[in-house]
């Protein structure tokens, strides 16, 4: 399927070429550069990121989708990754442009990759993990249905500041109440 919708009327689809400048906005903070192992910094290089989550489709190695408002705008994004079909497990991640922040984007749209990549994919497992300073990934993470697994100390480092992360899980089996 190459397109889900949410409950709270956001479109889930594939990136598109027509999306670059939401990803330079995205990229444009200090904050998402520390973040990637590729910063996008230009058009050229919003369009190679976007083409890299179009190769990674293809594959099947990885599923980024835009979270798409009603006006069309690419919002943000939210992603499973580093799928392991021995274990059906998946990595998830999010992030969104910052004028879209505290308007329930990341989570609407981690809950429609959820039940896509349990139903679709077949994955039975779900992962993602947030800097433990990062109080706005966690409340996402817990309003999609995500359960705190634990800390896992200096996972991260940015510069020369190591940071702890809090792993959070969801299983295909949990019973989740989004009311």
């Amino acid at each position: 399927m190459d397109e889900l919708t949410t409950p709270e009327g956001f479109l889930l689809r594939p990136w598109e070429p027509a999306d670059a400048s939401a990803v330079l906005r995205a990229f444009a903070p200090a904050e998402m550069d520390r973040q990637t192992d590729r910063p996008v910094f230009d058009r050229p290089g919003a369009l190679t990121w976007i083409a890299d989550r179009t190769r990674e489709r293809g594959a099947r190695t990885g599923y980024s989708w835009a979270v798409v408002g009603e006006a069309g705008e690419a919002l943000g994004c939210v992603a499973v990754g580093a799928v392991n079909r021995a274990h059906d497990t998946g990595w998830v991640s999010y992030w969104t442009t910052e004028e879209a922040r505290g308007r329930g984007v990341a989570p609407a749209g981690v809950r429609a990759l959820a039940r896509w990549a349990f139903d679709e994919l077949g994955l039975y497992r779900l992962e993602l993990g947030h800097r433990t300073d990062n109080p706005a990934s966690c409340r996402v993470a817990t309003r999609s249905g995500f359960a705190p697994e634990g800390i896992e100390r200096a996972r991260l480092r940015y510069g020369d500041v190591r940071y702890d992360v809090e792993r959070h899980a969801r299983l295909a089996d949990d019973d989740v109440n989004f009311d």
